[in-house]
């Protein structure tokens, strides 16, 4: 049984998410969940929301054991750039790019 769980247009760079992404992949969702909490990250508290809500999807539309739930997958894919501008030097504009991202995490109860 596989549940997921996904995030859109998350205000954070996808560079940035796969960084901690890799680091959850194949653990055990109570140590993934410990993980996320005690990382200084900014995608560390998002990541842990996603989490929590496929854990949360599994219980209820699965009626999986929460004891028993590995992270599965960790998507982390580029969403639509925000583009801003910047005042420069005689009298022209820089772009600034506000990276977004869609997290999908999938939790299953098969080991791996």
């Amino acid at each position: 049984m596989e549940v997921s769980a996904t995030l859109r247009y998350a205000r954070l760079s996808p560079q940035k998410a796969s960084l901690v992404a890799d680091q959850l992949r194949g653990l055990p969702v109570e140590r993934a969940i410990e993980i996320l909490t005690f990382g200084k990250r900014k995608a560390a508290s998002t990541l842990k929301k996603v989490i929590e809500s496929a854990i949360a999807n599994a219980e209820h539309n699965e009626g999986a054991d929460i004891d028993e739930l590995w992270v599965g997958a960790v998507h982390v894919d580029q969403g639509p750039t925000f583009r801003r501008h910047r005042a420069r030097a005689r009298g022209r504009a820089s772009r600034i790019t506000k990276r977004t991202s869609h997290i999908t995490v999938t939790v299953t109860d098969e080991r791996g």
